[in-house]
């Protein structure tokens, strides 16, 4: 494989490096046998050319048996000085041996870089800056006199040297990924964990359908443990937790349960084992729990990320090797890059820093910068080179070509934002290959955040407005509305349904408009200022509605009149400060601030909970598709990857129900009503799915069985079924969803099913599943039509209004006159209250709990009810965004703003 081979080239680099004697005296004897060789052929030649043209007696030719007798003496030296070499060599081997086990782990560890670019696209490395690091990381372990103990030293720099330049180059999310999947295959290389487990751990195969008859856990994590018992070593782990639930629940509610012991004989497993358990428990503390598994494994110095001083990543430059910065919002890395040259007398104003902003016409500025830098020894900075998307294959050439005969101190930075899709990205590989990669990322937390916001102004600043109090209260009011609305993101849809480049612009010119203002109204003009900083200064980046609702909303809060007074929370127990000099600002903060938290940015801990899980959920996925494909690892169990897609191929082709009988259907009814025409298109639309099912699967099957040449769309599908993912063809002709392959297809057939029963005789079901529809709007919009019909009112004027009753789906055994029922909605961010009949504060952990049946109906707009209501977004799924369905107004005893910052929203799945 091209594993061994590369350690193999890593071994005789090693032996080269490590004892240059034996590798010396290897070239020698390589020389040293040629050299015979050509000898021998000499003297064989000469000697045949003699005896072919010798006549009569030739043993009278004195010079003919001379020759022979030096070819007979000469031939056997060689033959000593053979046997010797092979002495030799079989020394020089045996010392390559020694080394192996070092050549393995640098194999290892490039083929996982190599695999990094699954994550991103622009995380690509060379084998030649690979070896650049083999070699360094050499030089750099710790002597020994002891060879075994001088290798063991050789691994362990070469795999932190790798650690530390690979992480340099990787966004914070990413490092975690990168740690554990290093962690992972050097531990299966070592033979200490077992496959099986770690199988388990990255696919979390869960029993579907089961229901928890523990309060501590969650259906699909009951659904997991059930599947983690049946391994040997899991034996009656189920029946454990039942049978003590007192002890698991302690355990499992525990605040920070990875470092607590786990209940019985269960604290004894192994670490992957307690992985996998807690994988099941509590999938929210995972990634801290795989830290702590790498720090066990590895070391401490695996899991403290710090960033490596930008003078350190200089010194590993060169003309040939540039710096490329991946760009984050909010941060500017190449004043890291100015501070370095002025130290060394590179500046723009001696000629010898040349920065360029590219952007139309900047090419060829850049191309003359190039140029001359590459003579002078000066350094061009590159700016935004995503932005030139034709000129980068010139540039490529351009750093390969100035290199010749550049000055030893010639530089070149570049930097570039992410691409927001594998698609759209178009870096060239060779220019990210070439370079040292570097992230630098802006602060996590609300504190880190209104320091970095305080730090872009100065005691200036606070004293140019006239009106110093009003300005001092907005100002510090703008400072923490700004560390909110960019930390939010940090809580996926939930945060924001979309991701905005928020940046520190925004709000140095968001204070610039306020001090204009202030200095030119006698009164505090607050209405302009909402609208101004949130419709246009940061409401600019946003384009979904219910963001800008919940910008306007967050400087509703944050700016009122009462904050003149110092009468405003800006969050719970965090008072906006009185009127202080800069400095006490930031002092204020550090000792006023309660701990980071959810409720700092007015939403609930649980979405912490969900934020983690979902970052868990994540590193497994990535994790499981950087696994090595032609291992046992395939499939777990030892199965081929083939024959595990062959098994799970054949079960669905074997549980998936025919397509529906359009024809047949349509002379069972006469009945055109709105109900029967969402009913028809619901089957139309399902027929297209489960045909394209049935389809790929057999042209897969075919392949497989080598009846057919396999294409990429098929080696696509092979993938996804292997990965437990849904193959992309299906889901182009699918519904939204977020739900691992196994458990699509579950509710795949429950919506077949749902849709078999409604069929059978087209009466509106006594409860509607509203998520078992492709399109839900057009079931709601059937709700508008007929009772627009049956009442005679213009459709036009229709709205919906919803009842949430207190009974659940099994309570019902006929349909409403009017409207329908529906169950299957979920509420993220808050919970439905029966006893009240409002919208209430979520449970701890209760993430999205179910809500009753609602009885939805329509009316005309005069007759809707606005009072005391929170107008509730319906969402398909928790990704949010795109998969918006309708708006629902719900009853509330609170201000109705509470629940729009708190991110609160309706989910047609949990």
């Amino acid at each position: 494989t091209q594993s061994t081979g590369s350690s193999g080239i890593n071994a005789e680099y090693g032996v080269a490096k490590e004892r240059p004697d034996l590798e010396a005296t290897k070239a020698q004897l390589t020389k040293q046998q040629n050299d015979f060789k050509i000898t021998l052929k000499g003297l064989e030649d000469n000697l045949l050319s003699r005896l072919s043209s010798a006549e009569g007696n030739f043993l009278g030719d004195t010079e003919l048996v001379e020759n022979l007798e030096i070819t007979k003496k000469t031939a056997n030296e060689i033959e000593i000085q053979v046997a010797q070499a092979k002495e030799t060599e079989i020394a020089i081997n045996e010392a390559r041996e020694f080394y192996r086990p070092c050549a393995a782990r640098g194999s290892l560890l490039y083929f996982i870089m190599n695999d990094l670019n699954k994550i991103n696209p622009l995380y690509q490395f060379s084998l030649k800056a690979f070896n650049v690091i083999f070699h360094n990381a050499m030089e750099r372990a710790e002597p020994a006199e002891e060879l075994k103990v001088r290798v063991e030293n050789l691994i362990d720099s070469l795999t932190y040297s790798v650690f530390v330049y690979t992480t340099r180059g990787l966004f914070e999310a990413d490092k975690i990924i990168f740690t554990s999947q290093m962690t992972f295959q050097i531990l299966l290389a070592r033979k200490e964990i077992d496959q099986n487990e770690l199988d388990f751990l990255l696919r979390f195969p869960s029993v579907p359908n089961l229901v928890s008859p523990v309060d501590f856990l969650s259906h699909n994590s009951w659904g997991a443990i059930k599947s983690l018992s049946q391994m040997d070593e899991f034996r009656n782990l189920d029946r454990d937790i039942e049978g003590s639930a007192k002890r698991w629940k302690k355990f499992v509610e525990s605040e920070i349960p990875e470092k607590e012991k786990f209940p019985q004989e269960w604290k004894n497993k192994t670490s992957l084992q307690k992985l996998c358990m807690m994988r099941a428990l509590r999938p929210d503390r995972m990634t801290y729990a795989v830290s702590l598994f790498v720090e066990e494994k590895l070391g401490t110095k695996y899991v403290v990320t710090r960033s490596v001083p930008f003078e350190k990543s200089f010194e590993e430059t060169s003309p040939e090797t540039p710096v490329f910065f991946i760009l984050s919002p909010g941060v500017d890395p190449l004043k890291d890059v100015e501070i370095l040259g002025n130290k060394l007398g590179i500046t723009i104003n001696n000629g010898k820093l040349h920065n360029v902003s590219l952007g139309q016409g900047q090419e060829v500025v850049a191309e003359k910068a190039m140029d001359v830098a590459c003579k002078n020894g000066g350094w061009v900075i590159l700016q935004n080179i995503h932005l030139v998307k034709k000129w980068l294959g010139k540039l490529e050439k351009k750093l390969e070509s100035t290199v010749i005969d550049a000055d030893p101190m010639y530089r070149v930075y570049m930097s570039a934002e992410p691409a927001a899709t594998a698609e759209s990205h178009i870096i060239p590989q060779g220019i990210l290959e070439a370079s040292i990669k570097i992230t630098n990322e802006p602060p996590t937390g609300i504190k880190a955040n209104v320091h970095k916001a305080l730090d872009q102004f100065s005691q200036d600043t606070l004293e140019m407005c006239a009106r110093e109090n009003e300005f001092k209260s907005l100002w510090f009011s703008l400072c923490y509305f700004h560390a909110v609305v960019c930390e939010r993101r940090k809580f996926g849809p939930q945060g924001w349904n979309r991701l905005y480049p928020f940046n520190i612009g925004d709000l140095t010119i968001s204070v610039n408009v306020l001090y204009n203002y202030l200095e030119n109204n006698p009164k505090v003009p607050w209405t302009d200022l909402r609208y101004l900083f949130g419709e246009i200064m940061y409401g600019g980046h946003i384009t979904d509605d219910w963001d800008r609702r919940l910008c306007k909303t967050y400087l509703e809060e944050y700016m009122k009149p009462e904050m003149l007074e110092g009468e405003l929370l800006l969050a719970p127990g965090f008072n906006i400060p009185g009127s202080m000099d800069y400095q006490s600002y930031h002092h204020y903060l550090d000792e006023e601030l309660p701990p980071e938290t959810p409720y700092l940015y007015g939403l609930h801990p649980n979405a912490e909970i969900g934020f983690l899980t979902m970052t868990s959920e994540n590193l497994f996925r990535t994790v499981l598709e950087m696994q090595p494909r032609d291992s046992g690892a395939s499939g777990g169990g030892g199965m081929t990857k083939e024959e595990k897609v062959k098994g799970l191929l054949d079960e669905i082709l074997e549980r998936l129900p025919e397509e529906f009988n359009m024809m047949e259907m349509a002379g069972r009814t006469e009945d055109r009503s709105p109900y029967t025409v969402v009913a028809f298109q619901e089957c139309e639309r399902m027929n297209i799915l489960t045909s394209e099912i049935r389809r790929s699967l057999k042209e897969l099957d075919l392949g497989l069985k080598g009846e057919l040449t396999i294409s990429n769309e098929m080696e696509g599908t092979m993938n996804a079924v292997f990965l437990d993912k849904v193959p992309n063809n299906w889901t182009a002709r699918a519904y939204p969803s977020v739900l691992p392959l196994g458990a699509w297809f579950a509710d795949l057939l429950l919506r077949i099913k749902e849709l078999e029963s409604w069929t059978t005789d087209f009466a509106l079901p006594n409860v509607v599943w509203l998520a078992g529809f492709f399109n839900p709007q057009s079931f709601l919009t059937a709700i508008e039509q007929s009772t627009a019909r049956k009442n005679e009112w213009p459709l036009d004027r229709m709205v919906l209004s919803v009842d949430v009753t207190k009974k659940w789906k099994e309570d019902f055994n006929s349909p409403p006159r009017e409207g329908s029922y529906v169950h299957g909605l979920f509420m993220e961010g808050a919970r439905w209250d029966s006893q009240s009949g409002m919208i209430a504060d979520s449970r701890l952990k209760e993430l999205t709990p179910a809500c009753p049946v609602m009885f939805v109906k329509a009316c005309t707009v005069d007759r809707q009810e606005t009072k005391n209501m929170y107008e509730c977004p319906v969402y398909k799924t928790r990704e949010r965004g795109p998969t918006f369905v309708w708006t629902c107004n719900l009853k509330t005893k609170e201000k109705p703003e509470k629940w729009a910052i708190a991110g609160v929203a309706l989910l047609l799945s949990a």
